[in-house]
């Protein structure tokens, strides 16, 4: 059965890949990291929870678009956030924009809770700190096929987002693909003539998303819109030390 992940009217991925024995079809399982140790550790995890699964390796963003990009279907990616292309939950956010249909599982070894609250904000389906282990993050990757929401127990999802953080959280993920990678190339500090260099586009179409980009965050400046993100960076920044 064709199929893959719908994200449902309670935000829930619903897995939608069995065969008629109950048992797994076709299943393509993207993990992304950098540390082909680590990669192995989750290959194993994916392999005992998802019978017969396809498993790409990625070890930068650049990999992973790019396997996305080239295959008809993918039903989950696991997703470090310290790798080449990534920078704190830019990652993310560009995944979450560029392929909304795909689930991603945040896998880390950033343990801070507000870390993680900030991914689940973000769209993530679930995150599973590097710690956990090998029978845990089976069990976690079979609940998220099962179109559950995983993160560590003592984790409290319930709790809104304080206001001025709901706002910026929602402006952010307004923002198109391009945008979001328009925006990750300023907080680099990144002039329009190299953003349009790193794109191949001109700068005209630069200066656009660059505009685009200040109306959807309600900023006037490029700084103020790389302030608005540090707001929400620093939070991965304070945990960073836990990778």
């Amino acid at each position: 059965m064709r199929g893959g992940f719908r994200h449902g009217a309670a935000g829930k991925w619903a897995f939608r890949r069995l065969g008629g024995d109950g048992m797994d079809q076709g299943t393509r399982i993207l993990i992304a990291d950098d540390h082909p140790l680590v990669r192995g550790a989750l290959r194993e995890a994916v392999a005992g929870a998802v019978s017969g699964a396809d498993i790409v390796e990625c070890g930068d963003l650049e990999q992973l678009t790019a396997a996305l990009d080239k295959s008809d279907h993918a039903d989950l990616v696991l997703l470090d956030l310290a790798m080449p292309g990534v920078r704190g939950f830019s990652g993310l956010l560009y995944l979450r924009a560029q392929h909304p249909d795909v689930p991603v599982v945040v896998v880390s070894g950033n343990e801070d809770r507000e870390v993680i609250r900030r991914c689940i904000d973000f769209g993530a389906a679930g995150y599973v700190p590097k710690t956990t282990d090998i029978a845990g993050m089976r069990q976690a990757i079979r609940d998220i096929l099962d179109g559950k929401t995983w993160t560590p127990p003592d984790v409290d999802l319930s709790t809104p987002a304080d206001k001025d953080t709901a706002d910026i959280l929602r402006r952010l993920a307004s923002l198109t693909p391009q945008q979001v990678r328009v925006l990750m190339m300023l907080s680099e500090g990144l002039l329009n003539k190299q953003i349009a260099y790193e794109l191949t586009v001109s700068e005209a179409t630069v200066k656009a998303h660059v505009s685009a980009i200040l109306q959807k965050l309600d900023v006037d400046s490029r700084t103020q819109a790389v302030i608005a993100v540090s707001k929400i960076e620093g939070q991965w920044q304070g945990g960073k030390a836990k990778e």
